[in-house]
Order: C-alpha cells, then structure tokens, then sequence
C-alpha cells in the first residue's frame, strides 16, 4: 500500500528539488552561497532543524559546503554529479563550429551541466527528431528553421515542444517584429528565435570593377538590375558558350518570390483560402524572371530548386550576381573572391523574404531546468556576439545584429548593414499563406515555366486550378466527416 506524503513532506521535498535545480541549472554559481537558513525557513515555511536536516543532505550529495560563520556555498562539482543537455542541430548548419564555441563557454560558466552536440541529418529533420523524442532518445533542446516550425505546424506536432521565452527577451525592443512573427502560433511563440536572414543579393566585385561599373552604382529597380547583369555578362565565346553570368537564382521557393513579391504579387489571398496566382502582377514578375534567362540571356536556366547551384557558381566566379542569404555567406569568407552584399531591387514596391532559426525545448525533458538555461545562454548578449564575430550570420539581438564594432575582415562584408534596409519590407514564407504541400505544388508545376515550355499566364492559371481544386476537395472531406 502507498503511503501518502504529509504536507510536511512535500514542503521538505520540494525545498530540496527547489535548492537543487538552482545549483545544477547554473542559477547558483560554485562558490556562491545560498539564502541563509532562517531566510529558507520563512520562504519554504520549514524549522530551521529541518532546513539544516536538508541541507546536510545536500553536502553529503556534494553539491554544497558548509562554511561555519557564513554559511552554506556550492562547491565545484565531479563529472558524477553533471547532468547533461542534448542539443540538436542539423547537419548543414554553417553554425555549427560557433555553436560549439558556445558550448564550451555555457559549461564554463554552468560547471553543473554538460552539452552534448547532436548532429542531425537534414534530410528528413523533423522527421528524425520526433522520431527519437517518441522514443525519449530524444534531445532536450534543438534547431528548427523556418521551414521545420512550419512542419510541426501543419502536422499539428507543436506539441513536442516545452513553450519558452527568455525573461530577459523583449520581442519588441530586442529584435525584429517580423523574426517573431515567423516562429508564433495563435498569439504564442513556442520557440525562441535564435538567428535570421533576409534574402539578399551578393555582388562579385571584381567583375563589376572589369565591367567599368562604379563603386558608388546603385540598383534601385528591376532595371537597374537587367542592366548590371548585362554590363557583367560575358558574352559567346567561340563554343557558343557564355563565360561568365550577370546574374544567378534558383528557382526555390525561398528565392524567386522574391520577385513576386517586389511586384506586389501574391499566391494566395490574405486568409490563404484561395489562389490568385493567376494575376497581372504575377505574370508580369514571372515574365522578368524568364527574361533574364531566355531573352537577356544574363542567368543561367537553373530549373533545380538547390540553392547550392547558384552559390558554387559564384564562387568559380561564373555569376557576377546571385540571390542568397546570410547564411550561405559563410561559405564566402577568406575564399579569394572580393565581394559584397546589397538590397534586392525593387519594382512596384520594395520587398524580400525572410528566413530564420529558433530553438525548441522538448515538451518531454526531464531536465528542463537546465534547458531552459541554456537557451537563455544562447540569446544571452555574449552567445549573440559570438554568433556575429565569427560568421555572417544575423543573430536574433538587434543590438548586437546592428553593432558594427564586431564586424571584421575576412568575415563581414563591408556593405554587411544592407540587412537593416529590407527589414523595414521583408516578408515571411508564411505571409505567402501557402502549406507545405501547396510550395512543393508549385515548385513542381513551376518547371514548365523554367524550362520553357509555356507561357507565364499558363504557368498561373494551371497552378491557381489546381490549388484551388484541392482546397475543395480537402474542405469537402471535412464537411463529409463533421
């Protein structure tokens, strides 16, 4: 038969669980001492005999000292006595060698935990992850982009995550509202944002340079963009083949709606309940798009959805342009190209996309104290800044985003502040209101276009039938099973 705790009992535990998770959590650093007992007594209303009845298990456990005229210090722990956070992180993060920095300074400062990097395959992320958190071999904190939070979404498996917002995050002072916007659901934000990029363009200067284009050029518009990629365009040589592109993009839909978005095009209208693809702005911004290829002859014909392609064909220095992120800039620095970053052109109105990562708790932890810790360390003003000194990726601090005494050669680009100019019009793949299902539709369809075959107004109108005839048919199977 099981006795039932007293509530003497359960005052006297949870004064020990409360004590303990202060001590391992990192709240209490070694060498700092504890509330004095007569202070415990009144907070956990406990006897002072039984404050010093529990304390005295916590030195025989080895977690505290006591030190007789000043009281009770938490000492310096054994690997025994450590507990240990698993974090998880997909594999082609270029963060991975500054997270590991991190870590080693959060166990520093945090001498009761360890960090244990988990490295996830890419491919079937999400996935992977809630597979090993179904059979709690999961990790305690891990990495969801943009993308995978969607995911979780869509499938309804949020509820894998332990909701978590640091105390000292205000999202409104601290960041940027739309980097929030991207990782909330139903007016809660079951993730902290952890890094983003706007969808940008990076420029070879070398090239711009032979082309005879001043340093002090300006691209404010698609115009100007046409006629940059052509100035850099190498032309035929004599295999009929072009040496070196103006400009390169892939057809991803985290890069060419862009331009769509430039020319106040849309998917979907506002509630995502209907496809208009089928419109004059669309068409239009598809038109340039298969202009630059076909007619201009400035981009190569990337059909692929990799943005890989573009990037490598920068850095063999066979595009002058490309559309890419801050993140993919990583792979730029110390390699023997000069170049630099800009804002997208504009048409009817300025825009880009947005992309970003947050970090998730598991809802099923057992040490979420810990965790929870250690998230706060990673938004923390000194994670922050090792984020930004050691990459070109945008931490989420807007502070430490905008601080340009942490720039450095080799590493940022010089025009590295263009970010700040788009955010003031960056859109989110979620304000596009397409599922997950609905961008892999269009990615697919899109390859008649990108190869091609048909006109853009075919291209549209194909996809707006086909979006909006399988929103009818889901919308009629939930009417049949109400």
């Amino acid at each position: 038969m099981l006795k039932r705790k007293s509530e003497f009992e359960n005052r006297y535990s949870k004064f020990i669980r409360a004590v303990k998770e202060e001590i391992i959590s990192g709240k209490i650093k070694p060498g700092e001492f504890i509330l004095p007992e007569n202070t415990l007594s009144k907070v956990y209303e406990l006897s002072r005999v039984s404050i010093r009845k529990a304390l005295a298990e916590l030195v025989e456990e080895g977690l505290i000292e006591k030190i007789p005229g000043k009281g009770n210090r938490v000492t310096i722990p054994n690997e025994t006595q450590k507990q240990t956070i698993t974090l998880g992180w997909f594999s082609n993060s270029y963060e991975i060698e500054i997270i590991r920095q991190i870590i080693k300074r959060f166990e520093q400062l945090n001498p009761f935990t360890k960090v244990n990097l988990r490295i996830l395959p890419n491919s079937q992320y999400v996935y992977n992850l809630t597979q090993s958190l179904k059979h709690e071999d999961g990790p305690d904190v891990f990495i969801v982009s943009d993308y995978h939070f969607r995911e979780l979404m869509e499938t309804n498996r949020l509820n894998i995550l332990e909701p978590f917002l640091p105390d000292h995050i205000d999202p409104e002072k601290d960041s940027y509202q739309k980097v929030f916007e991207m990782f909330s659901y139903e007016q809660t934000v079951p993730v902290t944002p952890f890094v983003f990029s706007p969808v940008m363009i990076c420029y070879n200067s070398r090239m711009f340079e032979e082309a005879g284009i001043p340093k002090n050029f300006k691209m404010e518009n698609w115009q100007d963009l046409l006629e940059l990629a052509s100035r850099t365009t190498k032309g035929f040589n004599e295999n009929s083949f072009i040496n070196e592109y103006g400009f390169c993009f892939s057809s991803s839909t985290n890069r060419w709606p862009v331009f769509l978005l430039q020319n106040n095009g849309k998917f979907m209208n506002e509630n995502g309940s209907k496809s208009i693809m089928n419109s004059d702005e669309n068409i239009e911004a598809l038109n340039f798009c298969g202009d630059l290829m076909y007619k201009h002859q400035v981009s190569p014909i990337f059909s692929h959805g990799s943005n890989e392609l573009a990037e490598n064909l920068f850095m063999r220095e066979g595009a002058a342009m490309i559309l890419t992120t801050y993140y993919f800039m990583n792979e730029f620095r110390d390699h023997k190209i000069k170049w630099d970053v800009l804002p997208p052109p504009k048409n009817t109105t300025s825009s880009s996309l947005l992309l970003g990562g947050a970090l998730g708790i598991s809802a099923t932890s057992n040490i979420k104290e810990a965790a929870q810790a250690f998230v706060s360390f990673m938004v923390s003003t000194e994670a922050q800044t090792l984020i930004k000194q050691n990459g070109c990726t945008i931490p989420m601090l807007r502070f430490v985003a905008e601080d340009n005494n942490l720039l450095q050669p080799g590493i940022h680009p010089e025009k590295y502040n263009a970010f700040k100019e788009v955010m003031k019009s960056v859109q989110t793949i979620r304000d596009l209101n397409l599922t997950i299902k609905e961008s892999e539709l269009v990615e697919r369809e899109m390859q008649f276009f990108w190869a091609n075959m048909e006109k853009a107004e075919d291209t549209c109108k194909r996809i707006e039938t086909m979006i909006n005839q399988k929103q009818e048919i889901e919308q009629n199977s939930k009417v049949d099973i109400l």
